[in-house]
């Protein structure tokens, strides 16, 4: 069965960041992942996830001023420079906490910019991150995000995902794909797990409605769980859900031999 592994920013979030990791490792994961490092020094995070016995396997470029309602700048052509100016940021926290994988998120389309700019901002962003992560051993990663959820964000579909990898030109560039986040959009998951696997990076899990564990909605988990098996899928899987109730309590779902 895949390798699960806890989201430390949804799956505990009732405990201060630091003290998840011990948390995580006492539910029975054996790997996290986490949204943004960059409120704690880098060594103290470290130092929480050494502690734990934990390994992480990603987390996210900075993505602006959250509170404020940023989503992520690269696809923003005012921010240019902010963007690139996070890359080497999060690449620095990644080295320090062994991860090998790094998502960066679109942005949130804006309406005072013409869409050839805002493609043309999104694409070129991507080649310079692409070409930094590369460079030091990391993989970039894209992920298509509801409009439900967030509405007017810029890469939502996994089509959309896939013309602009291919605009990217670059073997750096890969699908972090959530099946929480493609079922509210487009469904298809079995389909598309089939057609894009080779593009696919990292993947992660929530049921719909309500992005709770697998097996509180409509998603079919333990069928497409045996298909990452028969695909030949040997990546990490991230429970990036809210728990419907206590965490440790609703761990059930969780494969046995995982």
């Amino acid at each position: 069965m895949p390798r699960f592994a806890a989201n430390l920013t949804l799956m505990f979030n009732e405990v201060p960041f630091l003290e998840r990791f011990e948390r995580a490792a006492r539910a029975g994961f054996e790997a996290v992942e986490f949204q943004f490092p960059y409120a704690w020094g880098k060594d103290d995070v470290a130092a929480a996830l050494k502690a734990s016995g934990l390994k992480a396997v990603l987390h996210n470029l900075p993505a602006g001023d959250w509170a404020a309602g940023d989503r992520g700048l690269a696809c923003r052509p005012d921010r240019v420079a902010e963007f690139r100016e996070s890359v080497p940021v999060a690449i620095d926290y990644a080295k320090a906490l062994g991860v090998d994988r790094l998502h960066c998120l679109s942005g949130i389309e804006p309406a005072d910019h013409a869409a050839d700019d805002v493609r043309r901002t999104y694409v070129e962003n991507l080649r310079f991150a692409a070409a930094q992560t590369a460079a030091a051993g990391i993989r970039l990663l894209i992920e298509p995000i509801n409009r439900y959820d967030i509405p007017g964000m810029y890469l939502h579909l996994s089509a959309q995902a896939v013309e602009v990898m291919d605009e990217v030109v670059s073997n750096n560039v890969f699908l972090q794909y959530d099946l929480y986040h493609a079922q509210r959009s487009e469904g298809e998951l079995a389909a598309t797990m089939h057609r894009l696997l080779p593009r696919i990076g990292h993947m992660q899990v929530a049921d719909n409605p309500g992005r709770h564990e697998p097996g509180t909605g409509e998603i079919n988990f333990a069928f497409l769980f045996e298909l990452m098996d028969r695909l030949g899928y040997d990546g990490w899987v991230g429970c990036e859900y809210v728990p419907a109730g206590e965490t440790e309590a609703g761990l059930g779902w969780m494969p046995s031999s995982a």
